[in-house]
């Protein structure tokens, strides 16, 4: 069983009627209920309001992936919490950042860049084209798919250079986006997804849903996540040799 922990900030929900309409248990459980019909995947939720934002060592350890979605209140996240999974990323734990967690603690962290980019809220159509057929992130999606409805990302993303880029976004303005691209942080993958506008329904979509399980197996760790021991080698390993 893949253990995944669903994380949303669980806000415009709570002061946005169109939001809560659109989204009545929150964008985390749109998700979440997904993920939940497959049978290897151990689901679970978390969000900011919760103590420790829900993710307490406990539960950072015991996740295998962590999705996260942000927007109005990531600097009300604690760095501590910050550095646990950042910390478990680096040991192997697979991290899915959704649309505006490109701005979030943990993803800039990974990063080390600013991640900013051009935007405009407004009803846009979004195409988003499959650049690498076969990846097993895009298992099941046509070559391309439509949003009819979605806010306008554009270039320049600063973020660094991916290892693989997956999908990028034409919308009705002209503008186009790297919305799905990959890098590795120490032993853990990393998957930046870009559609998931909180006034759209962009999370009961089949294709958004598509990809973002098939991110969650493809980032899930295939051997034990525990941390990279460092110190200090008294014998090289030719000295050793005798011993082994």
């Amino acid at each position: 069983m893949v253990r995944v922990t669903v994380w949303n900030e669980f806000r415009h929900e709570k002061t946005n009627k169109a939001v809560a309409a659109t989204y009545p248990s929150g964008m985390h459980e749109a998700i979440a209920a997904h993920l939940r019909r497959s049978g290897d995947l151990q689901v679970r939720t978390a969000t900011l309001d919760e103590r420790e934002h829900g993710l307490s060592a406990r539960a950072v350890n015991e996740t295998d992936v962590l999705v996260w979605w942000g927007h109005v209140a990531h600097d009300d996240v604690s760095d501590e919490v910050v550095a646990r999974v950042v910390e478990r990323v680096w040991a192997g734990m697979g991290f899915v950042c959704l649309h505006s967690g490109h701005f979030s603690k943990p993803f800039k962290r990974l990063m080390g860049t600013s991640c900013d980019l051009k935007w405009r809220e407004a009803d846009d159509r979004e195409i988003l084209w499959v650049t690498r057929p076969g990846h097993p992130i895009l298992a099941g999606v046509e070559d391309h798919f439509v949003l009819d409805r979605e806010e306008m990302y554009g270039e320049y993303f600063d973020v660094p250079e991916p290892q693989e880029t997956l999908l990028i976004s034409s919308f009705t303005g002209g503008e186009v986006f790297r919305s799905g691209m990959t890098w590795t942080r120490g032993a853990g993958k990393v998957f930046y997804f870009r559609p998931g506008h909180e006034t759209f329904p962009t999370y009961h979509d089949a294709n958004v849903l598509k990809v973002i399980e098939n991110g969650v197996r493809w980032a899930a760790p295939t051997g034990a996540v525990e941390p990279v021991k460092f110190g200090k080698r008294e014998k090289g390993w030719l000295d050793r040799r005798s011993e082994i």
